[in-house]
């Protein structure tokens, strides 16, 4: 599509829910563009900020000391009037109005499905980077923001075995993951959970029970992690299913929620961001557009919107199920 000198001005932005490390994305953009001689403007509150001309600026200074920071210097939103013909059509002028020659999106693919249609009705120039804590991305082995958002899932997990070792309790944690059971799976192995239950797959509450009588002798203390899209409606409500078939668990519940998205991203999350970053500016230079930057065996790779869109399925956690099963007797 287009080359080098053909881009003089990117365009970046962040969309959809947010994820530790996109600030780090965010300065790696923004200095490899201007490493490279380019223009960068920020596009605050994802694609309404094209739809309402919401654009500024950004010079190196401007991402400097955000690198650690959680959350999203540029904002984030999910925008109703971009789903629509007129609102991408209001996002193309904005575009032109400032110049823009190309975009850089942020996010995950409720993103990148806004991405290809803007591709298709306006012939606009996009990369996108992963930025979603759910790890449910096609194209990438990780996404920025799951090491983080799992990392501070399982230290919280960690002091909730305390507790719950200090008052022989049954402790169901809900942890975020409406579509993916990533997060849920890794805190359940890390943290030492004795049973996790996923959207994934279907696991009914004979299947805990299960799991819970072949504990109850040789466990004072169990722990049942719980993604929030679990089929079984959640923490609470598989508490209250499994506390009327067994009255004698004094269980409590614990909703981790937003807490998971906060924090200072992990090195491993600056890193991904700080190689998808410069990735992402590289390949617009080298004439690339709707493609996904991601990491797959530790090399930064490529993936057209449309493969990473129809992989998105949910991941197979067969070899973890096996591992949990193996660890948690």
């Amino acid at each position: 599509m287009g080359t080098m000198d053909r881009i003089k001005h990117i365009g970046v932005f962040t969309s959809g829910g947010d994820a530790p490390g996109m600030n780090a994305a965010i300065r790696a953009v923004v200095r490899t563009a201007h490493f490279y001689g380019l223009q960068v403007s920020g596009i605050l509150e994802g694609y309404n900020g094209l739809v309402q001309n919401n654009i500024r600026p950004l010079g190196t200074r401007d991402v400097s000391n955000i690198i650690q920071r959680g959350g999203t210097i540029l904002r984030s939103a999910r925008s109703k009037e971009f789903m629509t013909v007129e609102g991408r059509c209001a996002a193309k002028r904005t575009m032109d109005l400032h110049g823009i020659d190309a975009l850089i999106a942020i996010g995950g693919d409720g993103t990148f499905r806004g991405a290809q249609a803007f591709m298709v009705e306006h012939g606009v120039r996009m990369v996108g980077i992963t930025g979603t804590i759910d790890n449910d991305m096609g194209g990438t082995d990780t996404t920025i923001g799951f090491d983080t958002a799992t990392n501070t899932a399982m230290e919280l997990v960690d002091r909730i075995r305390d507790t719950a070792s200090s008052h022989d309790r049954l402790f169901f944690v809900e942890v975020m993951g409406r579509s993916s059971g990533a997060i849920a799976m890794y805190c359940g192995i890390a943290a030492g959970a004795e049973f996790v239950m996923v959207p994934e797959r279907k696991q009914g509450i004979e299947e805990l029970i299960s799991a819970l009588e072949r504990t109850e002798k040789s466990k004072s203390s169990v722990i049942v992690i719980v993604a929030e899209g679990d089929e079984e409606g959640g923490a609470y409500e598989v508490a209250r299913k499994v506390k009327e078939r067994y009255a004698h668990y004094e269980t409590r519940v614990s909703v981790l929620g937003h807490v998971q998205r906060g924090g200072n991203p992990t090195v491993a999350d600056r890193m991904l961001a700080s190689r998808s970053g410069v990735a992402a500016v590289e390949a617009l230079l080298a004439g690339q557009a709707g493609v996904m930057v991601g990491q797959v065996n530790g090399r930064m790779v490529l993936t057209s919107f449309s493969e990473v869109l129809s992989g998105t399925s949910p991941r197979n956690h067969a070899e973890l199920d096996r591992i949990l099963a193996i660890l948690s007797t």
